[in-house]
């Protein structure tokens, strides 16, 4: 994609049902805690479980919901910062529906 603005208009159209933006923002938010246990803890193996948990609930909503690959298969890195723009605004209200 030749710039993030398109690339994120194409993740939001790859993400049309509730449930996958549903799924993804339950998979962050557990990124963050696994991260926040972490760091409380020290038990560095918990890391493993972070991409288990986001990619997990992610990729449900795109094989069961969406219908569709998930973009990070094809843009790994500007997926990733796109889910976590996603996630921002749906803390914010948006995208909820």
């Amino acid at each position: 994609m030749a710039d993030f603005a398109r690339f994120y208009r194409y993740y939001l159209g790859e993400h049309a049902t509730p449930a996958c933006r549903y799924l993804h923002f339950v998979g962050s938010s557990l990124v963050l805690l696994v991260l926040l246990a972490t760091l409380i803890t020290r038990h560095w193996a918990l890391l493993w479980l972070a991409p288990l948990a986001g990619y997990g609930c992610a990729w449900i909503g795109h094989f069961f919901f969406e219908h569709n690959r998930p973009a990070t298969f094809r843009h790994p890195w500007l997926s990733l910062a796109a889910d976590w723009v996603m996630y921002a605004q749906m803390l914010r209200g948006h995208h909820w529906r």
